[in-house]
């Protein structure tokens, strides 16, 4: 993707090899000792070089193709000049110099490109021989160290004594000392609303009280309980009801001036995942976003975040219970508006990004007026709003299982449980597991009118679609689990395809026999599954777009390394976090070119810039203009480019219908 060399480099090297030579001849004309010559050589001709690479790539002269082509134009000039002079008073030979300096201009970017070529082969090869073909699915024994557990196993604690200022933040609810990991001051483990036990457990969150006590803030804390499916890196990770917390991560030191803040929630089905995963935390977070505040953060999961429990006898005192995760969410982002000042944030300035279940969330807070004003940006990857339950019956499905399961008859039963119980029968109901409905009091039923009556004003939206999600969700649930999840998820598309298009479901359940009878059923419920979030994914675009939201629109077409892992959620959280070394956890390795421009135009996005590139801006990438929806950024090995996509969403050319919904 990225040019080796580009035109400008060969015509530096013309003005260049001119600079070494005259530096070098001139000199020793004049009687100075080699030595002498070789330094003025070096010293004058690498100073203009750097000062030539600098005005040449600048922004200024890169910004449009006109004064591109004058500058290199220019550059000729003075090379033709300057050589009728050296060879017409100095008899001068520049051929060397300029054989040279293309010699040096050609090999050394090369030897550049081969070394993280070598890098690469051995991270590739590394990860093929932990994966194989894939087919397990994620795999993480041996990857994580003994840090990793220990610091799992850590809680953080009052401080009665002394604290280091220089690493302390005061809030509302709490002074927190924080510690410093590889150039960020990282807050972690701070509660952001009442621990949801005893009494809470199924009540709203609840604010915390202002204090002035004085908190570790080094730990992250335990994540909400879940289901450990195979493909889960938090399944070595405590787990806890009391999991309402958040973490900060500021790079360098504080400043007077305020920085922009981004929120990442986290992925995983609304039955696992947390804010210790890896790809939540990127190697390289804090020199790709230098002046950004990170947050990540824990809700509810489950049957502790999302069950109704409305025909359960005492059921009434728990009317929050079908949506209580998403309260969570809307807490964590009060919070933070009142209290990131503490820590240098910007509350005006609060980008929120999410993947797959992350996703989702920020697509319904979007349409929520709990959440108006909380966030000003938003970044969502494969995430729709027509995926939350449009009718409690699966919360409430849950609910009469897990009495049944835990031989329990009432609310008071069930608040006597113990959480290992309640963790034990989140397990065996992981297939039954709900997600958040689209209720009418905190989610309005229809979103999508929502989104154009223009119920989210004011953020601005980037958004993201899959091309190969599907074996991304068998690498998380596990082999053993996909048939079931699948079947689950295919039975609830062709549901509410039969209460709306019954042409288009019956080419949808055509297209599953098709598939069917040349691969499995599975797979076929897989396809179709994939392509169906897809499109309505794009529909919550369209529908944002139509209410007046500025939406940009990004397709990932990036091939996976590993075909059976799959390339979706995992490689595109790493590549916009910089997480490589989760990236190989997860058993891929990041493309750097493609991660350098996502993250630039990320930059872009969230400073409010137009979502644009000059040409050279990155060196050796094209010039990219990223216009707004319908058109989206198309991402591959290859090239980025930008176009329509409405053809490659789906095989099903009848499911086209949902986009005019």
């Amino acid at each position: 993707m990225k040019k080796l060399f580009t035109i400008e480099d060969f015509a530096i090297a013309l003005v260049a090899a001119l600079g070494y030579g005259f530096c070098f001849e001139i000199p020793k004309v004049l009687g100075c000792p080699i030595w002498l010559c070789t330094v003025i050589c070096l010293v004058v001709g690498v100073s203009l070089e750097m000062m030539e690479h600098k005005l040449v790539f600048s922004k200024a002269v890169q910004k449009t193709p006109a004064r591109r082509y004058t500058a290199l134009a220019v550059i000729v000039l003075v090379f033709l000049v300057a050589l009728f002079l050296a060879v017409s008073w100095t008899d001068m030979d520049v051929l060397d110099y300029v054989v040279g300096q293309y010699g040096y201009i050609i090999i050394l970017p090369l030897l550049i490109f081969a070394f993280r070529m070598g890098v690469r082969w051995y991270r590739v090869r590394k990860i093929r021989e932990r994966y194989g073909d894939g087919s397990g699915g994620f795999v993480f024994d041996g990857q994580l160290t003994e840090k990793d557990f220990e610091e799992a196993r850590q809680q953080n604690r009052p401080i009665r004594g002394e604290f280091d200022a220089d690493l302390a933040a005061k809030t509302r609810t709490g002074v927190f000392v924080g510690r410093k990991d590889n150039g960020v001051l990282l807050f972690a483990g701070i509660p952001y609303a009442k621990p949801p036990v005893g009494e809470l457990r199924w009540k709203a969150p609840e604010p915390l009280p202002a204090s002035d006590e004085v908190f570790e803030a080094k730990y992250i804390g335990a994540s909400a309980i879940q289901v450990d499916y195979d493909g889960s890196v938090l399944a070595q990770h405590r787990q806890s009801e009391d999991c309402l917390t958040l973490n900060i991560g500021v790079v360098g030191e504080k400043t007077k001036r305020k920085k922009p803040v981004l929120v990442i929630f986290h992925h995983g089905d609304f039955s696992y995942g947390g804010s210790a995963d890896p790809l939540l935390w990127g190697d390289d977070f804090a020199k790709i976003y230098p002046d950004t505040i990170g947050v990540t953060f824990n809700f509810r999961l489950g049957l502790f975040g999302f069950i109704d429990f409305s025909e359960v006898p005492g059921g009434e005192a728990y009317p929050d219970a079908l949506n209580l995760g998403l309260l969570d969410q809307i807490a964590a982002l009060r919070w933070i508006k009142e209290n990131i000042a503490a820590f240098g944030g910007d509350p005006e300035r609060i980008t929120v990004m999410g993947f797959e279940a992350g996703a989702l969330s920020i697509s319904l807070l979007a349409a929520c007026e709990q959440a108006k004003g909380l966030f000003q940006k938003a970044v969502f990857f494969n995430g729709s709003p027509l995926m939350a339950y449009e009718t409690p019956e699966t919360s409430k499905n849950l609910a009469k299982k897990l009495l049944q399961e835990t031989k329990a008859r009432t609310m008071e039963d069930l608040l006597r449980l113990p959480e290992q119980r309640l963790k034990e029968a989140m397990q065996t109901l992981a297939m039954d597991s709900s997600a958040p409905t689209r209720d009418g009091k905190l989610v309005p039923e229809d979103v999508y009118a929502a989104y154009r009556d223009g119920v989210a004003s004011g953020v601005e939206f980037l958004v993201g679609i899959p091309s190969n999600e599907r074996n991304i969700y068998k690498s998380f649930v596990g082999n053993q689990k996909y048939a079931d999840f699948m079947a689950k998820e295919t039975s609830g598309i062709l549901r509410y395809l039969d209460a709306r298009y019954p042409a288009e479901v019956k080419a949808a359940r055509a297209y599953i026999e098709e598939q069917a009878a040349t691969s499995s059923t599975v797979e076929a419920q897989a396809k179709l599954f994939e392509q169906v979030y897809a499109l309505s994914t794009y529909c919550g675009a369209k529908k944002l777009a139509e209410g007046g939201n500025n939406v940009h629109l990004f397709y990932w077409a990036a091939k996976p390394l590993i075909e059976n892992l799959g390339s979706g959620t995992v490689d595109v959280m790493a590549t916009f976090l910089g997480s490589q070394r989760a990236a190989q956890m997860y058993g891929n390795v990041l493309n750097p070119d493609i991660a350098e421009t996502l993250q630039t135009l990320f930059r872009k996005f969230e400073s409010g810039e137009t979502m644009r590139l000059h040409h050279n801006e990155i060196k050796g990438i094209d010039a990219i203009d990223w216009k707004e929806f319908p058109d989206a950024l198309i991402v591959s090995e290859k090239a980025f480019r930008c176009g329509p996509i409405t053809e490659k969403l789906t095989e099903v050319k009848e499911l086209l219908k949902l986009l005019d919904e």
